[in-house]
């Protein structure tokens, strides 16, 4: 449940990048959110108070995302813009913290070093919040995931869960939950006295994918919305199978010390309160990941 993504399918990427365009600026309480440009304009005052001095002086935050995990992180049509539901959320919260917002792609598993490193403020990439990665960042929860497998709809094999994954192989991206709940599976399966799980990582779920599509393994594995919408652009090439498990939180994560935690926070319940969170994830098709505003919790992990 960290997160990830397909060779992301460039007819959906194209078409998906003609309506972020149309819908680039996003109402915030009567202001635009200029994303395509960066621009930061339209903050709340009870939110750009809680912005640390740091960021203030330096009017700008950089936001680090793995673009290859569609609908929530990828790549637009140009090759370079990240688009997504994070992107859009990461924009729409610059606009009421009062900063601007630089997007940059990056390994999904080099993400939270970089943020201890000051490389990145912020990472917004589908990270699951859990409590041994709040132990090096803290997380501001705004959306539910699980993790759902996916095949081939010819010639792949049916699984009804991941208990059923013994002896067979799997795609998963580095770093993610998936990758841990796969080797953790498989040592089950040995223990069990049963074939092990052949897990196979790649850098990113563009790759993950591409090797499920050319039969390099059977099954991909990522989080559901993931999954659910790579299913949705293989024209009829994949299929989900077994039911989604393990529900958790996302987390935006940010340093520990200094760090933008609270700001977030405000301003997340702010887009909440005027309409632009839903709006996004209905843009996105990902409104099932919801919560509530009692919900945008700090450090929330339940496991």
């Amino acid at each position: 449940m960290f997160k990830r993504r397909s060779s992301r399918y460039a007819a959906g990427a194209a078409g998906l990048c003609a309506a972020v365009v149309a819908q680039f600026a996003i109402g915030l309480t009567g202001t635009a959110v200029a994303a395509k440009h960066g621009a930061a304009s339209g903050a709340v005052a009870s939110v750009e108070k809680l912005v640390p001095s740091a960021y203030k002086s330096k009017g700008s935050i950089t936001v680090a995302a793995d673009a290859s995990y569609a609908p929530n992180e990828f790549l637009a049509s140009d090759g370079h813009t990240v688009i997504g539901m994070d992107a859009d959320l990461m924009n729409a919260l610059g606009a009421v913290m009062g900063l601007k917002v630089k997007i940059v792609n990056a390994p999904f598993a080099s993400i939270l070093a970089g943020l201890t490193a000051g490389k990145y403020d912020v990472g917004a990439s589908s990270f699951t919040d859990t409590k041994a990665r709040e132990k090096t960042v803290n997380f501001v929860d705004y959306f539910v995931a699980g993790e759902s497998f996916f095949t081939k709809s010819s010639g792949g094999v049916n699984i009804s869960g991941i208990a059923a994954l013994c002896g067979h192989s799997v795609a998963v991206e580095q770093g993610t939950t998936e990758l841990a709940d796969a080797n953790t599976q498989s040592k089950k399966c040995k223990a069990e006295h049963k074939a092990g799980v052949t897990v196979v990582t790649y850098p990113d779920q563009n790759s993950a994918n591409l090797a499920l599509s050319s039969g390099r393994v059977q099954l991909g594995f990522a989080d559901s919305p993931v999954a659910a919408y790579q299913v949705k652009k293989s024209n009829g090439a994949f299929k989900l199978v077994g039911a989604s498990y393990a529900n958790a939180p996302y987390g935006l994560a940010v340093t520990k010390p200094g760090g933008l935690d609270k700001a977030i926070q405000a301003g997340l319940l702010v887009l909440m309160k005027n309409g632009t969170y839903t709006k996004i994830l209905d843009k996105w098709g990902v409104q099932a990941g919801a919560i509530k505003p009692a919900q945008v919790k700090i450090n929330g992990a339940t496991s």
